[in-house]
């Protein structure tokens, strides 16, 4: 198991090991021809060299025990490499750390992330992949073969960065919509900005400066989970062509020669430019942040796609050389471990509550109904269900990020696209966000993190389903770095903006009716590579809700909430917050205040291990996140 403080986290390379994990170049190997003997080689001249050898053996053969006496005196442990183990000197250690003051403590300098001499042990094997999870990848693309749209005369074709997005998708009303299908796919949205959430985006004042970000980003674009509606389809037709008599016409008429091959759960390519584009990005928004003479901390788990998208970030941010730069700690995604960036795994109830499935099952009843009707007429020797529609409708998006096309997204006007969205964010409601009974419980430990980063102190204590054992230790949990990078799943994140108690996302949406644009919307909230960006920003004086500065005032420090590219309003959901910022900005000890009362208002132990009343199950009866 490599040490990070050496090397940092790297993954593997075209090298072989030995048992005491040297590495040697394959170059080096023997499939390397030995040079040639020169022709004026002088035996003498060898038998000179050997007897030097053997001085210098004898040499330091004597030196040893003076250098070991030596050694011995000094008392610090540290020759050659050796340092105390960290229950050892835990009590002289933990005088160091920190004491919680209420205050964001900057760096000094202004710059901070782990010495590259930290001893941070390495807990993860991140090479032998027993809590990868499913890794089965698919067929590849083709699209150079394979496309059958038409092209405008006198153009070659060029791939859309490099998905083909641009579908002709008919309204209702028989009209050509002007906005793409792919910006209202919910959770399976390609990576784009938010459409904003009712903020104007504003300029760093003058004298302002970001001291510190803590990112938190979900994964890349990625094959379906393993049992899901698209595999389930590909399934019955597949069945339905071995026993015979399947025929299919029109719009659907490419079914007869098509086949489910579909990979499950890791990273499509479209998924690692995401991740890998997001680096690039944060380094230029960000980038004067990182201290060069430091290496950061950054936390994924465990999970194939959670690893690689940890990596593909890192690689835009600092480049391929990356693990001279950061130590990427991967902490175990799987029942029965503490975990904050998967939060669902300790909240038992988690798994019972389906109130939002149970509305969204509901509203596709009743979008799709039209849909159902039009293409089961296309189809014979098959009974096509609404559930084939709705799987139907799910393979368009992820067909498109694992093959770059997909036919399945002609079939549906733009209207029943807008509709598909809402049916996740139904289900995304009622499960995981405020509608839910456990959504604060789930995302807690997560927001208890970013709490004690910003007040700088560990977590020793387990009131939620941090891990204590990384938390409580500032080797694993630092807390002088002006970078935190962080790597999670869209339904954790919507529990996290809950567990913030940003109620602006709250509202039971009818799960019979589309209520035209509203504010939690999963394709704004979580695509794939979403990303929040918490900045804490330094003014030299305090600014105003009308964005005037106060010259009267002092060095005043922020909260700034970005979401996707775009501003969070604290004060519309925080009621220390100023709901009148023009800017959406909270003064920190205010925004530190409000936090105060999350915990507790999560109920965390009731929420995800107390016996819940039959309402909690129901949906539309939880409106704040909390058990009714």
């Amino acid at each position: 198991m490599r040490n990070p403080a050496g090397s940092g986290y790297a993954p593997v390379s075209t090298a072989d090991h030995d048992n005491n994990n040297n590495t040697y170049p394959l170059d080096d190997l023997a499939g390397k021809p030995l040079p040639p003997i020169p022709r004026n080689f002088d035996p003498r001249a060898f038998r000179i060299y050997r007897r030097d050898v053997v001085t210098f053996s004898l040499s330091f053969l004597v030196s040893l025990p003076l250098v070991l006496l030596v050694a011995l005196f000094t008392g610090d442990g540290s020759l050659f490499g050796y340092r105390s183990s960290p229950s050892s000197s835990s009590s002289s250690s933990s005088s160091s750390i920190p004491k919680p003051n209420g205050k964001f403590i900057v760096p000094v300098g202004g710059v901070g992330g782990c010495e590259p001499t930290s001893t941070v042990p390495q807990y993860f094997n991140t090479e032998d992949g027993k809590w990868a999870g499913p890794t089965a990848t698919g067929k590849a693309g083709f699209l150079a073969q394979t496309r059958e749209w038409e092209l405008e005369k006198g153009k070659t074709w060029v791939p859309n960065e490099p998905l083909q997005t641009q579908v002709p998708v008919l309204g209702g009303d028989g009209s050509e919509k002007g906005k793409s299908i792919f910006g209202e796919m919910g959770y399976l949205t390609p990576y784009k900005p938010s459409d904003g959430f009712g903020v104007e985006e504003w300029p760093m004042p003058e004298g302002a400066e970001i001291v510190q970000v803590q990112m938190l980003s979900r994964h890349g674009s990625r094959y379906p989970t393993i049992g899901s509606n698209v595999d389930g389809l590909g399934r019955r037709i597949g069945e339905a062509k071995k026993k015979g008599g399947f025929k299919a016409r029109g719009e659907l008429d490419f079914l007869n020669e098509w086949s489910y091959e579909l990979g499950e759960e890791i990273l499509v390519p479209k998924g690692r430019q995401e991740l890998y584009d997001s680096g690039v990005l944060h380094a230029y928004m960000y980038g004067k942040l990182y201290n060069p003479n430091s290496k950061i901390i950054v936390r994924t788990t465990t999970q194939d796609r959670m690893l690689k998208s940890a990596e593909n970030f890192m690689a835009g941010f600092f480049g391929l050389e990356w693990t001279r730069n950061a130590t990427i700690e991967v902490i175990i995604e799987d029942a029965g471990y503490n975990n904050s960036l998967a939060g669902y795994l300790n909240c038992p109830n988690g798994n019972k509550v389906n109130g939002g499935s149970k509305a969204q099952e509901k509203w596709v009843e009743v979008y799709l109904q039209n849909a159902t009707e039009r293409l089961g007429k296309l189809v014979e020797g098959y009974e096509w269900t609404v559930q084939d529609t709705y799987a139907a409708q799910t393979m368009c998006p992820y067909e498109t990020v694992a093959y770059g096309f997909s036919k399945f997204c002609e079939l549906f006007t733009y209207e029943e696209w807008l509709h598909f969205g809402y049916s996740i964010d139904l289900n995304f409601y009622g499960n995981d966000g405020l509608g839910s009974p456990v959504g604060r419980a789930i995302g807690l430990g997560y927001q208890q993190e970013v709490v004690a980063r910003l007040q700088n102190h560990t977590l020793g204590y387990s009131g939620s389903q941090i891990n204590v054992t990384l938390d409580n230790n500032t080797e694993t949990f630092p807390l002088n770095q002006s970078l935190y990078f962080d790597f999670s799943h869209d339904t954790n994140i919507i529990s996290i903006l809950a567990a913030f108690g940003l109620t602006q996302f709250a509202g039971t949406l009818d799960p019979l009716k589309y209520p035209g644009q509203h504010n939690f919307t999963v394709s704004d909230m979580t695509p794939f590579g979403a990303r929040l960006d918490i900045e804490i920003i330094k003014t030299q004086k305090p600014v105003l809700a009308n964005r005037e500065v106060d010259e009267s005032g002092k060095e005043t420090e922020y909260v700034h909430f970005v979401l996707n590219q775009r501003t969070v309003h604290l004060g519309w959901s925080l009621e220390e917050c100023d709901g009148a910022r023009k800017d959406g900005w909270c003064e920190l000890g205010a925004f530190l205040k409000a936090q105060e009362r999350m915990g507790k208002l999560a109920r965390y132990e009731e929420a995800c291990h107390g016996e819940l009343g039959a309402d909690n199950w129901e949906y539309g009866r939880v409106w704040d996140g909390v058990p009714v």
